[in-house]
């Protein structure tokens, strides 16, 4: 398994409307990120603070900035350190990686799901959320 390229995939196919936060963290986000909470409507994510409609994609994706413009498009979160917990978790299983064609993914994973679901859990062991 390679390291995250920072494709983004995994954010564009899942940051607009598939992605809940938890209500522990909207609060926290009122309390102490309202620039965060601005997107935030009848408790669900992501909303335009201005108009209210549902976003197609989180507005804290970013295209990190190139050293050469014809380089591949790199994806940063601004939020990363207060992303929802379910940003946090993903990717969660080798099957969900293969199904969303995850950049991390290599040949001998897909030999062995069981091998790589266990590197990819002690891979994301410093990105999901302590229980």
């Amino acid at each position: 398994m390679k390291e995250c390229n920072q494709c983004g995939k995994c954010c564009i196919k899942y940051g607009g409307g598939d992605l809940n936060a938890t209500q522990e963290e909207i609060d926290l986000w009122e309390l102490f990120n309202p620039d965060i909470f601005a997107f935030v409507k009848n408790n669900q994510i992501w909303h335009d603070p201005q108009s209210g409609e549902k976003l197609e994609q989180c507005p804290f994706l970013e295209i990190a900035p190139k050293k050469d413009p014809l380089a591949t498009n790199k994806y940063t979160c601004s939020i990363y350190l207060d992303r929802p917990e379910d940003c946090q978790h993903y990717p969660s299983l080798i099957t969900e990686m293969v199904t969303d064609e995850c950049e991390m993914i290599e040949t001998s994973d897909l030999q062995n799901y069981k091998k790589a679901q266990n590197k990819l859990d002690i891979l994301m062991l410093d990105s999901r959320p302590k229980r």
